[in-house]
């Protein structure tokens, strides 16, 4: 079975607050577990450490779900308002595990806020802020996107779009990390929406949430995307075990 690591959430403790909320919080977000589950797979949170390359020889594949926006300073940039600067402390984890995990040769899949951590991991840079593409109806918030011609996921999906994904964010991906392509883009302006590296690591994310999508009539199905990188996830897991 598939070992899935998912890196998490955080809530940091909060001035005044009482009891749990004293601590810090690492979470999933359990629509991304229902989705990894419905599969032939194991998801496994990953508390924030110093310990990236251990968890990239336990498991094998990493997810990085969304949250919290990326710090610009990631990026090189200052915040251009104070609400923006992110969380720095799961941006350095996260740019851990991708190292990590990329090094090991092993799948790594991001979504909303993981595609553009991938980016910025990689020496890509973001739009601070996409007013368009904000919402506040969360998992009900969504628009079209159209797949890049000749790209992984329009051969994956059999047609180029448009098609309706649940797509919330306010930053996105601007100039792109190193050997990184885009596959899909926004169909209304164009802001893109899917990355996937040309490099010898499988990395690819998503914009949207394919977590939400499920049952859902006229939206891009998740399932193929969760097989395509369980198949990748399972093809390096049976190298591991014949070498």
């Amino acid at each position: 079975m598939t070992r899935i690591g998912i890196s998490p959430r955080l809530f940091h403790p909060e001035p005044g607050a009482k009891g749990v909320h004293t601590k810090m919080l690492d979470y999933l977000e359990h629509s991304v577990a229902d989705w990894i589950h419905s599969r032939d797979a194991l998801a496994f949170v990953l508390p924030v450490s110093d310990r990236a390359r251990e968890y990239a020889q336990s498991l094998d594949w990493l997810v990085l779900q969304g949250g919290a926006d990326i710090s610009p300073l990631a990026y090189g940039e200052e915040p251009q308002k104070p609400e923006w600067a992110g969380d720095a402390v799961r941006d350095r984890f996260e740019i851990a595990l991708v190292q990590a995990f990329t090094a090991a040769q092993k799948p790594v899949l991001g979504i909303c806020r993981g595609a553009q951590l991938i980016n910025v991991a990689l020496g890509g840079t973001l739009h601070q802020d996409i007013p368009n593409h904000r919402g506040d109806q969360y998992d009900k918030h969504s628009h079209k996107v159209r797949l890049e011609p000749g790209s992984g996921l329009a051969r994956l999906y059999g047609e180029t779009g448009p098609r309706e994904v649940v797509s919330i964010h306010h930053q996105a991906i601007k100039g792109l990390g190193r050997d990184l392509v885009v596959e899909a883009r926004s169909a209304e302006d164009g802001v893109v929406e899917a990355i996937r590296s040309r490099g010898p690591a499988y990395i690819a994310a998503v914009q949207w949430h394919p977590e939400f999508h499920g049952g859902r009539e006229g939206f891009l199905d998740g399932g193929p995307l969760l097989d395509e990188f369980l198949k990748a996830a399972a093809g390096r897991g049976a190298a591991r075990a014949s070498a």
